[in-house]
């Protein structure tokens, strides 16, 4: 008779009672599925005395998850503390070295430690899964590793935090500023402890760098992410762009060129009518572009209790089928060190700015942007009660690094008023 699948579950929040559901409602389904039963010998977390909604008492209960880590009767490490260091890299580390399988949901701890996590996990002969870490419920790491391993891939691109994209849909839906979502965000408890994660772009940013070395064979990168929240994200900056025909997201890009590894998580306007610009509330979507499959679109939640405990037991699953994928695909060894590059495609820019009400001040403006190579498309300029003027730019192709330098330029012309915006237009 086949023994039994057993994990050691770190982490009762809200995907850890997910994961414990699942595994006692559907011991029956999961084992006819496997092969096997999958059973939780062994949990741990902070806090024993606090009521979870889920039974644990058949369960053994450590403290410290690196016990839990490296209990003899625990077969599978299933890591849902968080954190990029602390308990969740020590406990994942103390599983490696006790040779246990891992499954974790940790984008952060992976960003920032994967390249030397997966190192240690296949030189031991064991396996670190990773599903729920990226896109929640959206098996996007099954479709990288497996679905699509016969495609050289050439462009990954998402909206992969759903909470970015809550605030940025319902501003538009219901004419709301950035301040009064952000504030019904909190509220609803949407928003990270630390928010800068959610709406600075750092959690979307761990993963599109996963993502980034699973699709290009390249070791893991967080530090070379380009980020920019979606802070300075206006009301009239979403009205602008419906206007023209776009919608704004926090997109991730990327893609590996003749320059290097291009990978951004900034605000971009998209058209209205493609996949991504018709993404609502706290969805996700990854688009995955190989060289033989096309456009590939994967839709759907991307946080939550179910959903991210189903993509936990969709890793535990192939384990105990006894499927074994390398963490990012190939040998971590084989994992090229990628050239940093910064965007290498010339795209349409949204330039939003404000301006002194004066003469002259728009050809100066429109100087600057020639000098560096930058042609204009459209421009508008808004009434205002005011001394100062808005502005709306939208420019013809140009680089970024182009642009960058013409936004530098116009400070020394003495009409600008703050700095400006600047959004990429994506093609999608």
């Amino acid at each position: 008779m086949t023994t039994p699948l057993r994990l050691g579950i770190a982490g009762l929040g809200t995907v850890g009672t997910g994961v414990v559901k699942i595994v006692q409602h559907h011991a029956a389904l999961l084992a006819a599925r496997t092969g096997r039963q999958i059973v939780i010998t062994a949990v741990s977390a902070r806090s024993r005395a606090k009521h979870r909604g889920v039974r644990l008492a058949d369960y053994a209960w450590e403290d410290d998850p690196v016990a839990l880590a490296t209990r003899a009767d625990v077969d599978v490490f299933v890591e849902l503390v968080g954190g990029d260091s602390g308990p969740a890299l020590g406990a994942t580390r103390a599983a490696i070295a006790a040779g246990k399988d891992v499954v974790t949901a940790n984008k952060a701890m992976l960003a920032h430690h994967g390249q030397a996590l997966a190192e240690a996990a296949e030189a031991a002969g064991r396996v670190i899964r990773f599903e729920a870490a990226v896109a929640g419920g959206i098996p996007v790491i099954k479709a990288l590793t497996e679905g699509l391993a016969g495609n050289e891939m050439t462009r990954i691109m998402g909206v992969m935090n759903g909470t970015c994209n809550y605030i940025l849909t319902r501003m538009e839906s219901a004419g709301l500023t950035y301040d009064a979502v952000f504030q019904e965000a909190a509220d609803l408890g949407y928003l990270e402890a630390d928010p800068n994660l959610d709406v600075g772009g750092i959690d979307a940013g761990h993963k599109l760098a996963l993502l980034a070395a699973i699709a290009f064979g390249t070791r893991v990168d967080f530090a070379s992410v380009t980020l920019e929240g979606i802070q300075r994200i206006t009301i009239d900056d979403i009205r602008q762009a419906a206007d023209m025909g776009f919608r704004i997201k926090l997109l991730g890009v990327a893609q590996l060129t003749g320059r290097g590894l291009e990978q951004r998580m900034t605000p971009c306007l998209v058209p209205a009518a493609s996949p991504l610009g018709q993404l609502e509330g706290g969805t996700n979507m990854v688009v995955l572009e190989g060289d033989s499959v096309g456009q590939t679109v994967l839709r759907g939640a991307g946080a939550g209790s179910g959903p991210t405990a189903s993509a936990v037991m969709s890793d535990v699953i192939d384990i105990a089928r006894g499927t074994r994928i390398t963490t990012f695909g190939q040998p971590a060894t084989s994992l090229t060190a990628a050239t940093a590059a910064p965007s290498a495609t010339a795209v349409p820019f949204y330039l939003r700015m404000t301006l002194q009400d004066k003469p002259g001040a728009l050809a100066k403006i429109a100087t600057v942007l020639g000098d560096n190579g930058i042609s204009i498309d459209r421009m508008r300029q808004y009434d205002h009660p005011g001394p100062n003027a808005p502005v709306l730019i939208v420019t013809h192709k140009a680089m970024r690094d182009a642009l960058d330098h013409a936004i530098a330029g116009m400070a020394g012309t003495g009409v600008l008023v703050g700095e400006p915006v600047a959004l990429r237009i994506e093609e999608v």
